[in-house]
Order: C-alpha cells, then sequence, then structure tokens
C-alpha cells in the first residue's frame, strides 16, 4: 500500500500544476469606448469560440475610463476611442506600453422616424432647422469625457452651428447613451458613432447619414494593456489584430489600420 504513494503523490502534483478553466484563473476586465458596444461583442464572442477565454467587458466613456484607471481601478485592458487618453496613462506609467492604433472612428447624424428634421451629412438642414424652429433639443455625447461628443462639437463648430445649438444640447454620459437620446423621440435628431448606427438596435430607429470627416478631428482609437494585464487579457490584445476580428470591426463602418485612405 505505502509503496503507492509517491506515485499518488506525483499525480497530485500534475495536476495542481495543470492550468485552471479559463473561467476561475482569469477573467480580466476589459474597459471600452461605447461607439464598440455591438463590435466588441461580437469580438469577445468570436474570441471564446477560438480560445475558451471568457471576458468581462464594460463599455462608457473613454474620458471616464482614464480617470478610473489613474484611481486604481483594476481593469486590464483598455480600448478608448481617442488616442490621446492612453498616451497620458502611459506617461504615468500605468501601462504595459504605448498600445496599438485598432481604428479610426466616424460620425454620423441620425434622426428618428417623424423627426422634422432630415439625416443630411453636411448638416445643412439641420442648419435650416435650427433658423427655423424646427430644432428643439439635438443629442450628442458629453464632449469633455466622450471623444465622439468632442468631435461632434468640432463637426457644429465647423459648421458654423455651435453657438445656435448649444442650448438646446441634451449630453448623454457617452455616445451610446447619446445614440438612446437622439433616437427615442425626445429630441429631434443627434450626432452619433457610425458604428453605432450600423448596428439594427439603433438603425431601426431612423436614417442616419455620414458627416464629412474634414469637419473634426480624426477619430484615432487606441488600445493598451494595463500593468495586470493576465494571459486572457494578452491574448485578446492580440486577438483584436487578427482577421477575424478586423473583419467584424469593418462591418461596423471602421477604418482599420493599415487600410486608411
Amino acid at each position: 500500500m505505502f509503496k503507492r504513494i509517491p506515485a499518488i503523490l506525483g499525480l497530485l502534483a500534475i495536476l495542481i500544476a495543470a492550468p485552471l478553466p479559463a473561467r476561475a484563473q482569469d477573467v480580466p476586465v476589459v474597459v471600452a469606448a461605447a461607439d464598440l458596444q455591438f463590435a466588441l461583442v461580437e469580438i469577445a464572442d468570436a474570441f471564446k469560440k477560438d480560445t475558451q477565454r471568457e471576458l468581462k467587458l464594460t463599455f462608457g466613456s473613454s474620458g471616464n475610463f482614464a480617470r478610473q484607471i489613474e484611481q486604481g481601478a483594476p481593469f486590464q485592458m483598455y480600448l478608448s476611442a481617442d488616442e490621446q487618453f492612453v498616451f497620458s496613462l502611459a506617461d504615468k506609467g500605468l501601462t504595459l506600453d504605448r498600445g496599438t492604433l485598432y481604428a479610426i472612428g466616424r460620425i454620423v447624424i441620425i434622426v428618428p422616424h417623424g423627426s422634422p428634421l432630415k439625416a443630411d451629412g453636411t448638416l445643412a438642414d439641420l442648419k435650416a432647422g435650427l433658423a427655423d424652429g424646427r430644432v428643439k433639443r439635438f443629442a450628442i455625447a458629453n464632449p469633455e469625457h466622450a471623444p465622439y461628443g468632442a468631435r461632434a462639437e468640432e463637426a457644429l463648430r465647423h459648421a458654423g452651428l455651435w453657438d445656435s445649438i448649444k442650448d438646446k444640447l441634451v449630453l448623454g454620459e457617452n455616445v451610446s447613451q447619446a445614440a438612446q437620446f437622439a433616437t427615442a423621440g425626445g429630441a429631434q435628431g443627434g450626432i452619433i458613432a457610425y458604428s453605432l448606427a450600423l448596428s439594427a438596435n439603433v438603425s431601426k430607429h431612423g436614417p442616419y447619414a455620414l458627416i464629412d470627416d474634414t469637419g473634426h478631428q480624426p477619430l484615432r482609437q487606441q488600445m493598451v494593456l494595463l500593468k495586470k494585464a493576465g494571459e486572457t487579457a494578452k491574448a485578446f490584445y492580440a486577438y483584436m489584430q487578427s482577421p477575424s476580428a478586423r473583419a467584424i470591426m469593418r462591418r461596423y463602418g471602421f477604418v482599420l489600420p493599415g487600410e486608411q485612405s
């Protein structure tokens, strides 16, 4: 009987050393800009299917996430809608490096069904609507911490509409909430992310049109691994640059690195 103990101990050592299932071993919190709400869920599902690894996705304002990271939030990966937030975190020593450009975003004007406004990407009808009183409320993300809101403000300023529209703005905490405000019927329209407008959840509420990207700074979207990143987060970071992930991002209207026009 006692002669079998070493063999049993050896088996136990092998079991202890074997990697745990991804759920128990490493389920990283990945925080992402709200414009990724639909695209990233698809990518995470594909990642799980291909690797049997799980993630916890949280969406919100890029600026708010950057502030939480500075305050010590236990995130492992951060996908920002503005590269400057990533660079600032990197300069403060909170990331593994300065990250990778994963996409360039676009903005659209969207109007709910029944709105007196047209989905006019030149913003000419918005200008006319402000002049003739058709516009009472118009939604964008908060420019102070949401990159899509900042780009919306730039586009409105470029079109000469900021002074006449700023008192009519309904500000979303992030661009996903702005999309809700813009399409719920309480506003006559809004400026949101193209990636959200392309989703079935949003497009069913009304038409949209791309806004010329020469009227605002580019939405250069940067991702980065944080200091506490584990193996699953690192694997997902690499997966985001794979053909499978890029195909999904392309389908949601993002311009991808190496494919800029």
